[in-house]
């Protein structure tokens, strides 16, 4: 295992980013359609294809989902991966139509200091074709693809993945693009607040502080009062390989998001996207009922683990007023 989403087996990932507009896309690939579903917690998410992953639509599988900066015009990315899917000759088929099924979500990365006079066109579907071509089983983490201009109230964000299994063997993973707009450490200290979940060290080995003061527990929000609603989303991708129907694959989405509030404080704001996919390669049967809630606890763990780690590898963007990296003041 190598603690990423690719621990499941039939999952690639890929990344193309530009470091002049500091943003970029991440494809998650599918070898085979995965059936999957959405829970979408914060007030400002930015998604495409949402209503299709809904339990009543029709449609239970997908070839892919992207990540990408840019706010509403990184929904474009999706387009770029879906050129890349039907080249392959990937896709939903009808009669002799061929339509490759990729949703995804964007992040708000527009004031980070990057060049976004990028012209007529936002570069998100060039860079998502590049990131699903790259795709495969090794993968960074980081300041990469979509997480390459994240960024939370005080410290650089990026993106972060774990895996982990269940007691009877079933595989789950997590990616996440965190860009939060509250923080994923306690105060401005070392502590990360998923340290509960960390394995082995995977995000610094701190531990949490001896006691809270208050300052540890006040609000630090990016943008303060000026924020808006477009402003911060932190976009969570969980694969696992048990064999889901799509209204359980919503209930692992669900379950999955509590991670969201064991890692970042505060979270689920007005100002926040919040958005977590959960799809299943349908490998390894699972209990209904305690199989399914086992599996969802251990995606939350999973969920916090990546986006802990999203922070704590992170790098800072090389522009004036840039936010700090974890790793400059701690590492």
């Amino acid at each position: 295992m190598k603690n990423l989403l690719t621990d499941i087996e039939g999952v690639r990932v890929g990344h193309a980013g530009d470091a002049r507009i500091a943003s970029g896309v991440t494809a998650v690939i599918f070898d085979q359609p995965a059936v999957a579903s959405i829970d979408v917690r914060g007030g400002g998410p930015g998604i495409r294809e949402s209503a299709l992953l809904q339990p009543e639509a029709m449609v239970d599988a997908v070839d892919a989902i992207t990540r990408s900066g840019g706010s509403a015009l990184g929904l474009d990315a999706a387009g770029g991966v879906q050129a890349w899917l039907a080249e392959q000759g990937r896709g939903l088929r009808i009669r002799e139509a061929v339509i490759p099924i990729v949703p995804g979500a964007i992040c708000f990365d527009l004031l980070n200091g990057g060049n976004k006079a990028w012209g007529r066109f936002p570069p998100y579907r060039d860079l998502a074709y590049a990131a699903a071509r790259a795709a495969g089983t090794d993968f960074m983490l980081g300041s990469v693809g979509a997480g390459l201009g994240a960024t939370t109230a005080n410290f650089k964000g990026g993106l972060g993945s774990a895996s982990a299994k269940t007691e009877g063997g079933v595989m789950v993973a997590a990616l996440a693009v965190v860009n939060a707009v509250g923080c994923v450490t306690v105060g401005d200290g070392p502590w990360f607040w998923a340290a509960p979940f960390e394995v082995d060290g995977e995000f610094g080995g701190r531990g949490l502080p001896p006691s809270f003061t208050p300052d540890m527990l006040k609000a630090r929000l990016k943008g303060g009062p000026d924020a808006t609603p477009s402003e911060n989303t932190t976009l969570v991708v969980v694969v696992t390989d048990a064999i889901l129907t799509k209204p359980q694959a919503k209930r692992l989405a669900m379950i999955a998001q509590t991670g969201m509030a064991r890692a970042i404080y505060p979270v689920h704001a007005p100002t926040d996207g919040d958005v977590v996919f959960a799809a299943a390669t349908g490998r390894k049967p699972v209990d209904p009922l305690h199989g399914l809630t086992e599996l969802g606890m251990v995606a939350a763990n999973t969920v916090a683990r990546a986006i802990a780690r999203g922070v704590h590898q992170a790098t800072a963007l090389p522009f004036l007023g840039a936010l700090p990296a974890w790793g400059d003041r701690f590492g």
